[in-house]
């Protein structure tokens, strides 16, 4: 801003002497002049950019694919109107403009588990799945929670650490039966899925039964590389 200010004084007191030096300063007039656009057409777009950037950190880390899933309701309703005015099934039209690779992947996605076996990898995690599982298997009776609710009072019922619940919490015969069923349902059920693998008569029998064979297999998982020499020791007689 001196600068153009310097500029602007100095072209005055050459235009009454001569009229080149004056065109010359005009010139570089025009051009601060463009330069201080510029500049403040920078700032003004630097600073939108960071109100911007500032309003989307703000939002929830889903918030786009929200926003996607409104506007695809609000096109299906609209197309939904539109099929219903003319007179038109709108799901079999919807169903016309699917392509077939779509479906085929619309399909593959439902038949999909939500929580598939990805096999054994620690005991924490089958034994979440496993919870999580049975969770989902779980069929609450809303009226029986609002009556054991009222008669324990919600002191009792939504207990602490520092309430006494021995005595105050009565099982139900029907719900002892759906947990024998359930116990009975997952031993049947871990019985089916065992295979039996086939006896290497070269390796040394350190079991007394399957089950205890499995569990040493296990051991000798996570712990087969730390205990070998130990083993050797003890066979030879040279363990301390």
């Amino acid at each position: 801003m001196e600068a153009l200010n310097n500029i602007e004084g100095s072209c005055d007191k050459t235009s009454a002497s001569s009229h080149s030096p004056k065109s010359k300063c005009n010139k570089h007039l025009e051009k601060l002049k463009s330069l201080k656009n510029r500049r403040f057409e920078s700032k003004r777009l630097n600073r939108a950019e960071v109100v911007e950037e500032d309003r989307k950190n703000k939002l929830p880390s889903n918030w786009e694919s929200r926003q996607q899933r409104v506007e695809w309701k609000l096109d299906d309703i609209k197309k939904r109107k539109k099929c219903e005015e003319i007179g038109v099934d709108y799901e079999r039209r919807k169903v016309m403009d699917v392509s077939a690779a779509d479906a085929d992947r619309w399909d593959s996605n439902k038949k999909r588990k939500k929580d598939p076996d990805q096999g054994f990898s620690t005991f924490q995690e089958a034994g979440a799945r496993h919870y999580r599982k049975l969770v989902r298997q779980i069929k609450p009776n809303m009226e029986e929670y609002n009556q054991q609710k009222e008669e324990m009072g919600e002191e009792t019922f939504y207990a602490g650490i520092n309430t006494l619940l021995p005595g105050q919490v009565k099982d139900t015969k029907e719900g002892i039966d759906r947990m024998v069923q359930d116990l009975e349902a997952q031993m049947e059920k871990k019985k089916n899925f065992r295979r039996r693998r086939a006896h290497d008569e070269s390796k040394d029998i350190d079991y007394i039964n399957e089950s205890n064979a499995r569990h040493n297999e296990r051991l000798e998982k996570f712990y087969g590389k730390y205990t070998a020499e130990i083993k050797q020791n003890l066979e030879r007689g040279t363990a301390v």
